[in-house]
Formats: structure tokens, sequence, C-alpha cells
């Protein structure tokens, strides 16, 4: 039998996932079904979700060894009861600062992802022909989603060369000093976007960091990192740009002129991906494949 252990989750984070008021509206019959409301802190509306049950927490639940292809990282509630990463844990917590989800640690190789096509869309690792796929060299920062965003593939970004969504929630860079668990759940405060274009699909790359970092109050916007953590963007784009290079792939390429957006743009992006995940839980657009529990 797979082992089975829940994951600690720092104090600071569990905070974060207290759903206090009740939900809404409902769109589905079922105990886990979703709740759509918005909020005008931006200048667009958020959607967020609740799920009916108002857990106090959620934490991770690992099932099965790390490196092996029945991984999965599910995220519980006080009850044991399973909830999405993707569809059940808030976007927007106010004051333009988010959820954020990891799903790969800072240095490591291992390609973790949210499989947004299982039930309760556990992290696992990826696999590419029924093999685990792992990144030719570690990652230099916390990487993993902003809950309830998607990147619609029928959406033709008319910014950005035309590129179609990559069908996947919206990516968080978190370029905070510490090294962060799978599965564990940060406030973030986003500044700055990276519009990367990948085998012709737009896969946004939002640049964020953790309120408990000790840099967190320096930095504000595009210029502050530049000016606190000088080099940092030059290195992400670059990073993501060649990490397919080893395995005999193009470099990936970047919209917006080749350069980071400021936040304004970071927000936008997360308003309007936001929005397209509204729609999908909805089903006012075709899931797919895509699991919306």
């Amino acid at each position: 039998m797979a082992a089975t252990r829940v994951m600690a989750a720092a104090s600071n984070t569990t905070t974060s996932l207290i759903f206090k008021r009740p939900p809404l509206c409902s769109i589905a019959k079922k105990s886990n079904s979703l709740c759509l409301t918005f909020n005008r802190t931006l200048s667009k509306r958020l959607f967020t979700c609740r799920a009916i049950y108002r857990p106090e927490e959620v934490r991770p639940l690992e099932e099965g060894q790390p490196e092996t292809l029945d991984y999965r990282v599910f995220f519980v509630d006080s009850s044991g009861k399973k909830v999405s990463p993707w569809h059940d844990i808030p976007l927007h917590l106010g004051d333009g600062v988010f959820n954020f989800v990891v799903e790969i640690p800072k240095e490591s190789s291992a390609k973790m992802e949210v499989a947004t096509d299982e039930i309760y869309t556990p992290i696992k690792q990826d696999t590419k022909k029924g093999k685990l796929r792992y990144y030719p060299y570690n990652i230099n920062w916390n990487y993993g989603l902003l809950p309830q965003t998607w990147e619609d593939p029928s959406f033709a970004n008319p910014e950005v060369d035309g590129a179609f969504g990559d069908n996947d929630p919206v990516d968080v860079v978190e370029i905070g000093e510490k090294r962060r668990n799978i599965g564990e759940i940060l406030k973030v405060k986003p500044l700055a976007a990276l519009a990367m274009i990948d085998e012709g699909e737009l896969d946004w790359k939002i640049i964020a960091i953790s309120l408990d970092d000790p840099k967190a109050s320096l930095v504000n916007d595009v210029e502050d990192v530049e000016k606190h953590f000088p080099g940092t963007l030059t290195a992400i784009r670059d990073w993501f740009r060649d990490y397919k290079i080893p395995d005999g792939k193009p470099a990936n390429k970047f919209g917006l002129g080749n350069k980071a957006a400021n936040r304004d743009y970071a927000l936008k992006v997360i308003t309007e991906t936001n929005e397209s995940w509204a729609k999908l839980v909805k089903r006012s657009v075709a899931a797919g494949e895509l699991s919306l529990v």
C-alpha cells in the first residue's frame, strides 16, 4: 500500500486558507460544488470561489512515494475531505495580494504540476512517454500556480503575437530567499509579468514575492525587482527561454518586446485569466478533459 503522510504547513500559510464568508451562489448540486462571487478591488471583476463546506484550513497530503508515477500531493480540509488546489483555494485576498500554490521548490529539478485532468487536481510529476520528467538543471526560484486562473486555449491574445493560451493555470515565479515545500500555499504580491511563448502557446509567468520574505516591503513593481534583486528578471527569462535546448528543442520566445511588464500589467493578466477560469467552471466554454472538481 502506498505510504500516506500529511505534510506540515507553515502557520502563516494556514491562516491564508480560512474561509469565513458563506458562498453567494452555486453552480452545481454536489457537496463540493463551486461558488462564484466577484470583488471590485481591481479595475475589473475578480471572481473567487469558496467550497460550500467552508473548511477551516487546507493542508497538503502526500500519497505514494516521491519520484514515482503514482505519487500525488492532494489537498484536504480539516475533515480530511479532498479539495482542488486549482478550483477550491481562493485567488484573491485583497489589496493586491493573492494565494500562490507551490508546485516546484527552488533548487530542485523534478517537473511537478497540478494534474488538471484528474479529479481534485492533485500535484504530480509530469511524464513523457511514460517516464518522469525533470528539468535539465535546477530551477532557481519557487514555482507554481495562481488558483482560479486559466489560460484559455481558444483566445488569441492580440498583445502577444496572437498566441493562444496554454490551457493551464497561470504560473508564478516566486523570488523570495526561502526554499518552499510542494503544496505550500503562500500569500504573494505580483511584481511583473513575462509573456513566454512555448511552441506557439502563451504561457504567462507572473513574477511575485511572498509577503513573509525579508525584502517583500522593498519591492512593489518591476523597477524595484531590478534594484533589490539585480539580474533576477533577466535570469528568469533566460532560464525559461533555454531549458528545453538540452533536449534538442528550440528556445522559447517572449512577447512584449522580450521584457518584463510592470505590476499593473501583471494584475491585468491575473484579472483576465481569472475571468477565463470563471467561464470554464460555469461551463460557458468547453472544458474538454479538464477536471472541474
